[in-house]
């Protein structure tokens, strides 16, 4: 028997199996369809904590006294359906001072002033007269897709005359819906 043969034949055998490790192997191209969801977000409104609207000297005809409320905003993050719409609302409580006659919320008004906007939306400023009731403050309509209203509303309390010296607290409540 011829080693030498036997030799090249093994040899042979070897370097196939080493071609064989070392090519890489071929696999069909695989797709992967990936998916996300994207949930609609919330409608909020953001008022501010306190406001001084200022003080009064009274006169003997009454008057009235006119103030900032500070910024209220409405966020709007719903992806509310093309047309769609919000309403945010303002309703007050009677202005009560210790001791002496209240105030009443029918003598409190509303102006809401210019209207800042993000998104597509048509804002209306309502401007409530008598703040007794809930009472649409600012609406939004022809809303498409995300959008957000900010404005800072004065607030004009009728004071009569001989209304007694102090100081009086409301609470002024904003919602949306």
């Amino acid at each position: 028997m011829n080693t030498r043969k036997i030799f090249v034949v093994v040899a042979a055998a070897a370097g196939m199996l080493t071609l064989g490790v070392v090519l890489p192997a071929s696999a069909a191209p695989g797709d992967t369809a990936a998916t996300l969801t994207v949930s609609g977000g919330s409608l909020s409104i953001t008022v501010p904590a306190a406001a001084a609207l200022g003080a009064w000297t009274n006169v003997v005809g009454g008057g009235t006294i006119s103030g900032p409320l500070g910024q209220v905003e409405v966020s709007d993050a719903r992806s509310a359906a093309a047309g769609a719409g919000w309403v945010a609302t303002v309703i007050s409580t009677a202005f009560t001072p210790t001791g002496n006659p209240a105030i009443a919320a029918s003598l409190v008004s509303y102006t809401a002033g210019p209207i800042t906007k993000t998104g597509t939306a048509t804002y209306t400023a309502n401007d409530p007269s008598d703040l007794t009731g809930v009472t649409p403050a600012v609406t939004a309509t022809a809303i498409t897709g995300d959008n957000s209203a900010t404005w800072n509303p004065t607030i004009h309390v009728h004071i009569a005359g001989g209304t007694a010296a102090g100081s009086y607290l409301a609470t002024i409540t904003h919602s949306v819906a």
